[in-house]
């Protein structure tokens, strides 16, 4: 395939009001850390999204603004062309992120004092989205074995009304097999559990892995299911808070959309729009140029931590562009290792602590960034640790 676009370009962001730069003094305590920790690429906005955004802006008014059939209809185009998954346009509902959406579902769908599902070690705003809202979190910690997480069907409580549900898997990167998926789909529509499956990195599918869409394992397990989607984390615009939600059950649907017209959050913005179409009707080049660079250096890393850092331990993602990183062959207190990576490292890494129970002794590494800066960290950690 002949290569369009170039992912080794380093720009530079500080200054431009984003998260993972201009915290960096705040949450870690020094501003020139290299960040590599919260999910987002250090890679340009693809072109056909800001042409998209700067024809938007010919026009000089930018009052409130509506979403155009086509916006919907991109959302249909691309599940089906990229995931096999029909869905009718009815079912598809905007929300200002997948976090929001999160939040709506657990409000519009549970009561206080209700259980819902959370697998831990997983992104931890699945936790807020319980108990910030009195509901009651009935934690199913994931298995290891063999190096990969596992659900844990033994222990999944009958008597929760609510499973949030992440796939692929962050932080772990991994897929659940088609076999797995079922069963737990099966188990919330045999005990009336509804499902809501965050499949943001689903576009970011590695090394050939297909994705499959909790809701089209069958009818019933879909009449269930939230599925929750969004061009954020595939196409590096988490700054235009734009995503939807597909539910084909009328019922849940009306609950969900009367919590978010409650709220006054579902009108979104005219730039969020446009972008939203043009990555998904024209992103399909970018989007496959981007998986062989991520591909690259996850392989580059990998190889890198076996050959010269074996003491931590890395599982091939399946999907996504993170790197959960077993840094327990460090012998380091999560204290320390903190403290290594920040003042002896230079770097920013999210701590897995905060992703749950299993998560100690972790940490996250984002590698969407030019090569050239990943091979700048990873050769700080092993320098580092020869001096140890």
């Amino acid at each position: 395939m002949k290569k369009t676009y170039s992912f080794d370009e380093i720009i530079n962001r500080k200054g431009s009001n984003c998260v993972k730069y201009d915290l960096l003094d705040k949450l870690y305590g020094d501003s020139d850390l290299l960040p590599m920790w919260v999910a987002d690429m250090d890679f340009k906005t693809p072109d056909f999204i800001i042409q998209a955004i700067e024809d938007r802006l010919k026009h000089p008014i930018l009052g409130y603004s509506i979403r155009p059939e086509y916006f919907t209809e991109s959302v249909v185009q691309w599940m089906k062309k990229r995931h096999n998954y029909s869905i009718d346009p009815e079912w598809v509902v905007f929300t200002p992120g997948i976090v929001p959406a999160l939040n709506i579902a657990v409000l519009s769908l549970t009561q206080a004092g209700e259980e819902i599902i959370v697998q831990p070690p997983v992104y931890f705003p699945f936790f807020s989205a319980v108990t910030d809202h009195g509901r009651i979190m009935s934690e199913n910690q994931l298995k290891t074995e063999n190096g990969e997480m596992k659900i844990n069907f033994g222990s999944l409580n009958k008597n929760a009304k609510m499973l949030l549900l992440s796939s692929p898997h962050n932080p772990g990167g991994m897929i659940w097999s088609k076999k797995d998926l079922k069963k737990l789909a099966e188990f919330c529509l045999t005990n009336n559990i509804t499902i809501v499956s965050d499949e943001i990195h689903s576009d970011l599918m590695l090394f050939g892995n297909k994705h499959l869409p909790t809701a089209s394992i069958s009818p019933e397990i879909e009449n269930i299911t939230i599925t929750c989607i969004a061009p954020s984390k595939t196409f590096n615009i988490a700054g235009l808070s734009s995503s939807v939600v597909i539910i084909s059950n009328r019922e849940m649907r009306e609950k969900f959309t009367k919590t978010l017209n409650s709220l006054h959050i579902g009108m979104g913005n005219i730039f969020g729009n446009v972008a939203l179409e043009a990555a998904y009707t024209k992103g399909e080049q970018w989007l496959a140029e981007l998986i062989d660079y991520l591909e690259e250096n996850i392989n580059f890393a990998i190889n890198f931590f076996e050959a010269k850092i074996p003491q931590i331990k890395v599982i091939k993602p399946q999907a996504t562009y993170m790197l959960w990183l077993d840094c327990r062959g460090l012998g380091m207190s999560n204290k320390d290792m903190r403290k290594f990576f920040t003042d002896n490292c230079n770097l920013a890494l999210s701590d897995g602590r905060q992703f749950g129970r299993g998560g100690e002794g972790f940490q996250r590494l984002n590698l969407a960034c030019p090569k050239s800066i990943l091979e700048t960290a990873l050769e700080s950690i092993y320098n580092n640790l020869k001096q140890k």
